[in-house]
Formats: structure tokens, sequence, C-alpha cells
């Protein structure tokens, strides 16, 4: 299999308004497009993350619950790749989002840290 690129990652919220304003207020993610599909009652909303990226943000009537923590099998976390760490976390905390204590990743020497979006998934800034 020859890979191109990541095409999109999707995640499926549990309140399609409160997560739509933390990607796109909070995060700064910009739209590409906004559909509502009738026969499934459900949105979906794609959002350009950096130049190339794309994240395909759906609701759903009654989605369930995340099963997993982040250490057990299963996609683990979202990392954004950002240039400077310690201005992202300012921008987040003075919006309210609370952001974990900054680490030092042992193999890289890079800095990171989390912060959860409205569904509790974790997401990563990582300084690069």
């Amino acid at each position: 299999m020859k890979v191109k690129k990541i095409h999109h990652i999707a995640i499926i919220c549990s309140d399609y308004e409160k997560s739509k304003h933390f990607y796109t207020n909070i995060l700064g993610f910009s739209i590409i497009e906004e559909t509502f599909r009738e026969h499934r009652n459900s949105y979906k909303l794609d959002l350009r993350v950096g130049d190339n990226d794309r994240i395909e943000l759906f609701s759903f009537p009654n989605p369930g619950p995340r099963l997993s923590n982040p250490e057990n099998c299963g996609l683990r976390h979202l990392a954004f790749a950002v240039t400077n760490l310690d201005e992202v976390v300012a921008n987040l905390e003075s919006k309210g989002v609370s952001v974990e204590p900054i680490r030092l990743d042992e193999l890289t020497g890079k800095r990171f840290t989390f912060f959860k979006d409205p569904d509790q998934l974790p997401l990563e800034i990582y300084e690069n």
C-alpha cells in the first residue's frame, strides 16, 4: 500500500454546537464545509488544520461514550505540531481550556503537553 498522506481524522462529538465552537473559536481551525445530513439527523463539519490537514467533526443523535482511556488499545490521542508551545498554552488557558503541565519528550528533547476537547478526547500540542 503506497500512502501519500493522511486524508482526514474523524471525530464524533456529543454536542455539535459546543464542539464546533471549541474547534473553530478556541483552536482556530477554519471551516471548509458544513453539511446537515437529514437522513442521518447528523452534521458533518470539515475543518482545515494547518495548510493541508483536515478534521471531520460528526454529530449523531445519541453517540455512545468513549470506551477506553488513552492507555488502552485504540487511538491514543491526536497531536498538533506548533512552533511556540508557551504561546499556544497561554492562548488556550486564556480561553478557559485546562492544559496539563508541559513535559519533555525523552526521545526527542521536544516539549509537549495535553488538553481535552469537550468530549474529553485527549489532544496534544507538540513543539516542533
